[in-house]
């Protein structure tokens, strides 16, 4: 059976010869009743700061699992984070390479195109300068043959003028071409 403050000051006890004094136990009795009641209401009162602290403590326990978890998913939030900018890093640094290498392979294709056309145009130009040394020599060896021969030289103003000039500017045109 629970004791409560109550029952302490209810209580009866059977009446014996030369017992104790009514009043001495009466008054005992109501100063354990008054603190019996007053330990239980600091037992009540720390039993409810008990459970707040329990409840406070719970809360504290989830709060700091959640603080955990959130951590952890930041730390591998920033993990993959981290992995994933040294994966772009490396792909940009790969992509720029196979550029910079196809650029340098049609820089180097282009080379070969132009050394090959200044070849070409070298070619032209040798075998037109031939041609014309050529033509130059044949002309000479006639003007000598027909003065050898004891013809007059002839006269510059017999010669159209007009074709002259056009003649002079299409040597100087190819000349200059091939310069």
């Amino acid at each position: 059976m629970k004791i409560s403050p109550l029952n302490i000051k209810r209580q009866e006890f059977s009446k014996a010869i030369r017992g104790y004094d009514k009043e001495e136990v009466d008054a005992f009795l109501t100063k354990l009743a008054d603190e019996f009641e007053s330990t239980q209401r600091e037992n009540d009162t720390l039993t409810k700061e008990l459970e707040n602290a329990k409840e406070k403590l719970g809360e504290y326990r989830r709060i700091e699992k959640n603080l955990q978890d959130t951590l952890l998913k930041a730390q591998e939030n920033s993990s993959k984070s981290i992995e994933s900018t040294k994966k772009q890093a490396t792909l940009m640094v790969k992509e720029a390479e196979v550029k910079a290498s196809q650029i340098l392979e049609k820089a180097r294709e282009d080379a070969n195109e132009i050394r090959t056309a200044v070849i070409h145009l070298r070619d032209e130009r040798d075998l037109i300068v031939s041609k014309l040394k050529s033509i130059i020599h044949s002309q000479a060896q006639l003007v000598e043959l027909k003065l050898s021969s004891g013809e007059e030289e002839p006269d510059p103003e017999q010669f159209n003028f007009e074709s002259k000039k056009k003649l002079d500017v299409d040597i100087d045109d190819i000349v200059n071409k091939l310069l």
